[in-house]
């Protein structure tokens, strides 16, 4: 547990390419970029650009963890906002809380790790920002143990801190549900 480091430093570039597949080719060697494979495993229904080796989704149905609404997913350049990819630690808050520290390979597994991906509404995850445990919880409030545990998972698989307030909200949280899993990494 620390204080927040300041953002000095902070560019969206200090965690390597957006969506990266290099970093994770050992992984799961298919090819598709992370938002294509978050998009994927998140969606049901989903359909693929022919062609694409399914790893590129046109359309699905997202049952969405921040709002619990339903939102039907179509690709497209006014449609694909409406599901984005959130970094459950998102990268600024990631930097402040010890990414500076980390080396550029380890910062873009960060960045693309799926233990720190989900698909969610765009409103609601414009409405978090870099927001942590202490300062954004999910409106759906059935959500907010695995939201907080996931959280925990990524700061504790890439050694960041937390801060005071932050660890008040996790141990808060965290006591409604005794049993909540911490999610685990699908990276080596």
């Amino acid at each position: 547990m620390k204080g927040r480091a300041p953002r000095t430093g902070y560019e969206r570039e200090e965690f390597g390419q957006r969506w990266a597949r290099s970093c994770l080719q050992a992984a799961d060697r298919d090819g598709c970029d992370q938002r294509n494979q978050v998009l994927a495993r998140d969606l049901t229904e989903e359909t693929f650009r022919p062609g694409t080796r399914d790893c590129v989704v046109l359309t699905g149905t997202l049952a969405d963890p921040y709002s619990g609404d339903t939102i039907a997913f179509t690709r497209g350049r006014t449609t694909s906002s409406e599901v984005q990819i959130d970094h459950v630690v998102s990268l600024s808050n990631a930097w402040q809380t010890g990414a500076q520290q980390l080396d550029e390979d380890t910062r873009e597994l960060l960045a693309n790790d799926p233990l720190n991906l989900l698909a969610v509404d765009g409103g609601v995850n414009g409405s978090k920002g870099d927001g942590d445990a202490a300062t954004w919880l999910p409106p759906e409030r059935g959500y907010r143990c695995a939201f907080v545990a996931r959280q925990v998972a990524v700061k504790a698989r890439y050694d960041l801190w937390v801060t005071a307030p932050e660890a008040d909200a996790i141990s808060r949280i965290l006591s409604r549900c005794p049993g909540e899993p911490l999610p685990a990494s699908t990276l080596p």
